[in-house]
């Protein structure tokens, strides 16, 4: 039988945040408050993953999601090469700065992508969830197979409705207020701005599985109200970046709290996805100029994005962050999860 979110002691889901935030000492803080805590596989060999699932095991954490994105069919990824190749060149002065080469453009291939569901396969995680897409059907039958329940992140209801047909158990609504990056089925898709507190009651007419709301949580009064528009549970991602278990830059930390950084913006500057993260340098210069292109704009940037965390430069990192970026504190993530459901009752 697979698991549901009505087994959750506190509905109150940790967000996979990939790049380093999401950390096992973070899934198991926030799955043993009470919550659910969720690893992100992306940009993660199958080896660091059966890892961190055996080390999550190890000390009695049986309660965890991981997070997977869904690449383009090698027929349907289609990108713009010369303006791939144009971005890079812009690059070049950036990374000649920080001392760091600018790779080449890499060719798109779905290796990893096969070897991390082999891996969540194997290991039966309670719940693997999509962002980017829907996976083939015969994933979904391999991982129901083992008794996970399948989460599909969509920002639509059209996209909804097509997570249930693939075989959603679980629909994860993700409004514009959220940080990082937006899970638009298609990379060159500008994202909806139908606020979330819209968005998730239309997807609740129109599907019957579980939901998880996400996007610009600030408080309990946040989570008590998306519950009450039809969440199933609320997830959280942006309030736990500075926690002491999350895998978070010192940069991005600082950044977080200081009122230079004051406001977010929706950027594919960093990946060639559109993400939303605080405004800085590397977004104002290179934004206009970077083109729909997931995953190659990210691996392009991924070396000056490091010597910019090495050199302390919250301008040349990522800053994701959602809306809610305010209410972040360096509370340990038990406590921000526990916080947030007693604020929620006080409210329901």
């Amino acid at each position: 039988m697979t698991p549901t979110l009505s087994d959750l002691t506190i509905p109150v889901i940790g967000a996979p945040m990939a790049g380093g935030p999401s950390t096992d000492d973070l899934v198991a803080a926030v799955s043993g408050a009470g919550g659910l805590g969720f690893l992100a596989t992306a940009y993660r060999s199958g080896t660091a993953v059966t890892q961190s699932i055996n080390s999550l095991r190890d000390r009695g954490t049986d309660r965890f999601g991981a997070n997977v994105f869904v690449p383009d069919a090698p027929a349907d990824h289609v990108v713009d090469r010369d303006a791939v190749r144009a971005y890079r060149d812009a690059l070049v002065p950036r990374a000649e700065a920080l001392g760091v080469t600018v790779p080449e453009i890499p060719e798109h291939s779905t290796d990893a992508y096969d070897e991390i569901i082999a891996v969540l396969v194997e290991a039966a995680v309670p719940w693997v969830s999509f962002t980017f897409g829907l996976p083939s059907d015969s994933d979904v039958a391999a991982l129901r197979d083992a008794g996970s329940s399948i989460v599909i992140t969509v920002t639509d209801v059209e996209d909804a409705r097509a997570a249930v047909d693939r075989g959603a158990d679980v629909v994860w609504v993700q409004g514009p207020e959220a940080g990082g990056h937006r899970s638009t089925f298609s990379v060159d898709a500008t994202p909806p701005t139908t606020p979330l507190d819209e968005l998730l009651p239309a997807v609740r007419a129109a599907v019957s599985v579980e939901l998880i709301a996400s996007g610009g949580v600030a408080s309990g009064s946040d989570v008590a109200r998306l519950l009450d528009l039809g969440a199933d549970a609320v997830a959280i991602g942006t309030l736990l970046l500075d926690t002491p278990e999350a895998g978070t830059s010192g940069a991005h930390r600082r950044a977080l709290g200081d009122p230079s950084f004051s406001t977010t913006v929706l950027t594919r500057a960093f990946s060639g996805r559109p993400a939303r993260g605080l405004d800085n340098a590397f977004h104002r210069d290179l934004h206009e100029l970077a083109p729909a292109a997931f995953p190659e704009l990210n691996t392009l940037t991924s070396p000056l994005r490091k010597a910019a965390a090495a050199q302390d430069d919250p301008d040349g990192v990522t800053l994701w962050a959602g809306t809610g970026f305010g209410a972040v504190t360096d509370d340990p993530a038990a406590t921000v999860v526990r916080r947030l459901w007693a604020q929620a009752r006080e409210h329901r």
